[in-house]
């Protein structure tokens, strides 16, 4: 399959997948900082925890998961067809295979939600075990995504 795009584009398309990523990756410890401050107000007692539930960290936080499984899954979409587009062909490697696994546990991290909010606490623990393994996945991603860039960058 050929997919003829204007020659003015096709450079520019590699830049777009590296940058969403970036900024989820800032949503993504955002992301990590709101859990915590849940957590927080889950433990804590009397008008500690009477201000800590004014700042609406439970809402905050299921509102930038929510963009963050959305934009995940978008954006792991964008970098493979982006690449194919460009070159015809994906490149099976560990920047790929990381970024695939990642997205799927995004999708499981998220499906969690339901029994967090039943008080299962195996699934708080999975939730917050797959989150941070993501987020270590992730900051490689970076490294090694900036690697790619460079390569494209050099070929322009």
């Amino acid at each position: 399959m050929d997919l003829t795009l204007p020659a003015s584009i096709k450079p520019w398309l590699n830049f777009f997948h590296p940058l969403l990523m970036w900024i989820l990756l800032g949503l993504s410890v955002y992301a990590m900082y709101l859990g915590v401050q849940i957590r927080r107000t889950r433990e804590a007692q009397g008008d500690t925890k009477k201000e800590l539930i004014k700042g609406k960290f439970n809402l905050k936080h299921h509102q930038i998961g929510s963009l963050l499984l959305a934009l995940m899954v978008l954006g792991t979409i964008g970098g493979m067809g982006v690449t194919y587009i460009n070159n015809g062909k994906l490149f099976v490697g560990p920047h790929l295979l990381a970024g695939l696994g990642m997205t799927g546990m995004i999708a499981i991290s998220a499906s969690l939600t339901p029994y967090m909010q039943k008080g299962a606490d195996w699934a708080r623990v999975s939730h917050i075990a797959l989150n941070t393994l993501i987020l270590g996945l992730f900051a490689w991603q970076a490294v090694t995504g900036m690697e790619i860039v460079q390569k494209i960058i050099s070929n322009l």
